[in-house]
């Protein structure tokens, strides 16, 4: 789906029935993906979270106490946009480590659910929004090579082994935040509520940024921006990547 063209394209992701979304840290994906999220719950796509890990360094206090609140306030953001399946593993925060470890983790849960789709954040060092995080960068290129992993039988061959899960490679690979976009997929105004609401309920994350801006006041121009790439009136950009794919058979 990528090309050397400029022009970017609405998404079509009418034939999806399974995305999954790949991010380093429980609130990662309320900074608008969210409201691509509730477009695709709103039809009838299963969504799946998977955050590689608590956020528990993410606050002026005990990492013990962080890390059961944020998965509290993940799961509040996950009811907003119509996601029922939430998995939070446990690798650090902070010292996320971009390996094979990580890797099979990921290829893992791909196995495992079966998506049409897998989501990331932007890896580049360099963001729309400043300097790259280091958890963030490592998130989504282990994520990409995971897709692929996860359809290839002779690379991490204890997950069908051992643990019975077959090679499942998505057909496509999204990448959000990211400021070279080839597609958009249009919201409405119901989604972008859903996204500001998703955001909002990280209330005692936010509570510890001060100067963080109020979701209602960025998170509406930022989707109105995307939107206006395709002549939406709103909508979520990401690079949208063609993956090989397998033979897939559906349960």
């Amino acid at each position: 789906m990528t090309s050397n063209e400029n022009r970017i394209n609405a998404l079509d992701c009418r034939s999806w029935e399974r995305v999954l979304c790949v991010v380093a840290h429980p609130d990662d994906t309320e900074y608008g993906i969210s409201a691509a999220v509730n477009a695709w719950t709103r039809a009838g796509v299963e969504v799946s979270y998977l955050l590689l890990t608590a956020g528990e360094a993410g606050m002026k206090r005990d990492p013990a106490e962080v890390g059961p609140l944020r998965a509290e306030e993940q799961r509040a953001a996950c009811e907003c946009v119509g996601v029922d399946d939430l998995v939070i593993l446990d690798h650090p925060d902070g010292h996320l480590v971009e390996g094979l470890d990580l890797r099979r983790d990921i290829a893992r849960r791909i196995r495992q659910f079966r998506p049409d789709a897998v989501v990331t954040l932007t890896f580049e060092f360099e963001a729309p929004h400043g300097l790259n995080q280091a958890d963030h960068r490592a998130a989504g290129r282990a994520a990409i090579d995971a897709a692929r992993d996860a359809g290839n039988r002779w690379v991490f061959r204890e997950l069908a082994e051992e643990e019975g899960l077959e090679p499942w490679e998505p057909d496509v690979f999204l990448v959000g935040q990211v400021g070279d976009p080839t597609h958009v997929v249009a919201v409405d105004d119901e989604d972008v509520a859903a996204s500001v609401a998703s955001l909002e309920c990280h209330r005692e994350y936010l509570a510890d940024l001060p100067d963080h801006p109020k979701p209602a006041d960025f998170i509406p121009p930022m989707l109105a921006e995307a939107g206006a790439l395709i002549g939406e009136r709103n909508g979520v950009a990401f690079r949208v990547y063609e993956l090989g794919g397998v033979a897939k058979s559906r349960d």
